[in-house]
């Protein structure tokens, strides 16, 4: 039998189409931490590019969180891995976080997004996040010198990680067995806290001796 749709609105029959609803709003505290970790990280950034430019400038050129042998801003600076890519890597820093505040600002003005954004915002924070850690490894074992700016970083961008595979898990957008999906939705906070302490767990043994000096 046919279905009349005539003089139905066309938001009621487009809401009798799963595939064609208007998806759900996020939650506004995802918006907000979205919001303030991408400004941490491109604040991080911003700063990271000038004292880059001013090194390129002036060799001599002391940043002002070289604190001592450990805490050395500019010895992160000058070396290969700054640069992977053949520029500063902060410049890459000034698109993605600048992208993550906007998308956060777009939410608490009630944007809606469909999966695939959140998927490919998804991806942009897991290729973030992984890509952070290999500079962390880098600094603690390779360059040997740690980066306060580079730490805050680090920090803001596995929060978002975290944030956003709890919220495309919670959705169903990211496919993920139900214990999981459980777990990410009651202790969503669990993930990062523990990332984060792991990290500061690396640097803490890492310089042990100085910092205990």
């Amino acid at each position: 039998m046919a279905t009349n749709t005539v003089g139905v609105p066309r938001q009621q029959r487009r809401s009798s189409d799963p595939t064609d609803r208007e998806p759900p709003a996020a939650p506004r505290a995802l918006a907000w931490l979205l919001v303030l970790t991408g400004a941490a990280g491109l604040l991080a950034s911003w700063v990271i590019t000038l004292d880059k430019f001013l090194l390129l400038e002036d060799p001599d050129f002391k940043p002002a969180c070289s604190l001592n042998p450990v805490v050395s801003c500019g010895s992160v600076m000058r070396s290969d891995q700054a640069a992977v890519f053949g520029f500063p890597n902060p410049m890459l820093g000034l698109v993605g976080y600048a992208v993550v505040v906007c998308v956060g600002a777009g939410l608490l003005a009630g944007a809606r997004h469909r999966g695939w954004f959140w998927l490919g915002l998804q991806a942009g924070t897991a290729f973030g996040v992984g890509f952070c850690s290999w500079l962390m490894v880098q600094s603690l074992y390779e360059i040997n010198a740690l980066c306060l700016w580079c730490c805050l970083a680090w920090v803001a961008t596995l929060v978002m990680f975290w944030a956003v595979t709890a919220h495309t898990v919670r959705t169903g957008t990211l496919p993920a067995p139900a214990p999981v999906r459980e777990f990410l939705t009651e202790f969503g906070w669990v993930p990062p806290v523990v990332h984060t302490g792991v990290i500061g767990m690396l640097v803490l043994t890492r310089w042990w001796e100085f910092w205990t000096s």
